[in-house]
């Protein structure tokens, strides 16, 4: 296992992204968290995820993580973002270091990140000093490292790191069904990372929760080559088993998911010749399945002037498409909609297009949602 920043960092980390909910699905389940995060620690893991705008999830990392175990038995990262959604001018992006250090209460973060860097916001960070701003939050003790989140091409990744060879990791989605995804273009920005020999951060592992969900005829290959090993358990390897991965974040929601996660991440092993086969195999039958990319982030939701559900509606539509499950696609359309917008309500003001870090054309499938489901 590579050593990076001078450690051996464990590969499976704790993305507080998608944390568990009480009924009202708004707050934070606090006490499944505690439980979450002692059964992560005890198995040796480290590596805890959150970011500004992460609703909510910097206040909860404080009550179950900051004030229940001493400060050196973890990494904290969190991030900056400079977008024109998260931060109106330069003050208040620089201001989100400080919010995000009094949310936690940690003293400081071990990772910092600019958050979600692509064509769309990158102008943002060079005009408001944002690298120079770290590197000062760096030498006064308030990070410990600093790189950046990316969603974009790999010349742009390129241009990045040539500009700005101080960063010191880039955090990129990969998984293995966007790996060769050419509106992604997964391998490629890796590459990028191991040409300028950067480490990185893995996101997106089972992207969103899709590829730990997936069609029976995708599950009966992974059930043949293992009967006992969950779905998600190849996406998450898969990612980890790249040379140059430092850490493999999981957005885990629940205890179960991370009573898995550490089942096989505890004692990571690569995956070997046979077992990439197996995903190569799958790989081949994802390539000819229509799907939206979405990973349900929610950055879209916020600015929406007409209140619609984007993730849940576009979920509700890859049933139809990935699992021909028609009737339910129906059912999860009218609950993504009750009490919010409907597909048909897009104004086509693409606030959620520019916001979107997978870079889907939004406003063409809600139009191709409006025909399915309003008729």
């Amino acid at each position: 296992m590579k050593q990076f920043f001078g450690t051996e960092m464990p590969k499976l980390g704790f993305g507080l992204m998608r944390l568990p909910r009480l009924e009202d699905g708004k707050t934070i389940d606090v006490k499944q968290c505690e439980e979450m995060t002692d059964k992560f620690l005890a198995a040796g893991l480290k590596y805890f995820d959150t970011a500004y705008v992460y609703e909510g999830s910097e206040e909860a990392a404080k009550k179950f993580l900051v004030d229940r175990h001493p400060r050196e038995s973890y990494y904290l990262t969190s991030k900056l973002n400079a977008g024109s959604w998260a931060a109106k001018n330069e003050e208040e992006a620089k201001h989100e270091l400080e919010v995000s250090l009094e949310r936690t209460g940690a003293g400081y973060f071990d990772f910092y990140l600019l958050h979600a860097l692509s064509k769309n916001n990158v102008d943002n960070y060079e005009k408001y000093g944002i690298w120079d701003f770290v590197k000062e939050a760096k030498a006064a003790g308030k990070i410990r490292h600093y790189g950046f989140s990316f969603h974009d091409t790999p010349e742009l990744l390129d241009e990045i790191l040539t500009k700005h060879p101080d960063a010191e990791f880039v955090q990129l989605q990969i998984n293995y069904g966007d790996w060769n995804n050419p509106a992604v273009r997964s391998r490629e920005c890796y590459e990028v990372c191991v040409k300028h020999n950067k480490p990185v951060v893995v996101m997106e592992p089972v992207k969103g929760g899709t590829l730990a969900n997936m069609p029976t005829k995708i599950t009966d290959i992974f059930k043949e080559a293992d009967p006992d090993a969950s779905v998600a358990s190849w996406a998450v390897r898969f990612a980890a088993s790249l040379e140059n991965v430092m850490v493999v974040l999981s957005g885990m929601s629940n205890v179960a998911q991370m009573e898995d996660n550490i089942s096989y991440m505890k004692d990571f092993k690569p995956l070997d010749e046979k077992e990439q086969a197996v995903v190569k195999k799958v790989q081949d039958v994802l390539a000819g399945i229509e799907q939206i990319p979405c990973t349900s982030c929610h950055y879209c939701t916020g600015g929406c002037p007409m209140q619609i559900q984007i993730p849940d509606i576009f979920e509700a539509f890859n049933r139809k498409l990935v699992y021909g499950q028609d009737d339910e696609a129906a059912k999860r359309y009218v609950k993504a909609t009750e009490g919010h917008g409907k597909a048909s309500d897009c104004i086509h003001c693409l606030q959620c297009e520019n916001a979107c870090p997978q870079h889907i054309e939004i406003t063409s499938w809600l139009e191709r949602a409006a025909k399915e489901f309003e008729g």
